[in-house]
């Protein structure tokens, strides 16, 4: 044996003599369970949620809608009079987007999150105030919302909602 192991089991020996008859004390520490950041969960969910219901538009597809008159658009299984109601103004909106100064991905992104934000809350009416500028929100939202399978139909609002820079969307809400 060198003179280091030796060294080695001299220490070992004379530990186990300092430590001798000393007992062993119980766990007394607690442990704390981790934070939970729930608000920003939340704000994650949310932007998920967003990103997942642009999913339903796209720039590609144009669907037929009729380019007389004022923009409006009903499926086909949601009778005309629903969408003279709209344009009347019998629905009352709920919740307003407004979508001013907004590029096109930003406002398909927003235009995705009140539909889901209006699905979630059971709110069948809503606004969307795409304004008039140069015409590139006000052509891209009604072929946006006619590829969604949430919204029922949709009118070009009256005056004391946006005229013709908004349309009243209404929304088919699932039963639960």
């Amino acid at each position: 044996m060198s003179k280091k192991d030796t060294d080695m089991d001299d220490d070992f020996a004379l530990f186990r003599d300092a430590v001798q008859g000393v007992k062993k004390l119980p766990q007394d520490t607690i442990v704390q369970q981790a934070k939970k950041n729930t608000k920003q969960k939340e704000i994650t969910r949310t932007a998920r949620e967003a990103s997942d219901t642009e999913f339903y538009f796209s720039d590609e597809f144009v669907p037929l809608l009729n380019e007389e008159g004022p923009t409006r658009y009903a499926r086909d299984d949601v009778s005309q009079y629903e969408v003279k109601r709209l344009r009347r103004g019998v629905y009352v909106p709920d919740v307003f987007l407004d979508m001013h100064g907004m590029t096109q991905k930003e406002a398909k992104r927003e235009l995705g999150a009140m539909i889901a934000y209006c699905i979630k809350n059971e709110i069948s009416c809503a606004c969307v105030q795409h304004g008039i500028g140069k015409h590139i929100l006000k052509q891209k939202a009604p072929l946006w919302l006619a590829q969604h399978p949430d919204v029922m139909a949709f009118h070009q609002a009256p005056l004391e909602f946006g005229g013709d820079g908004a349309l009243l969307v209404l929304l088919s809400i699932p039963e639960k």
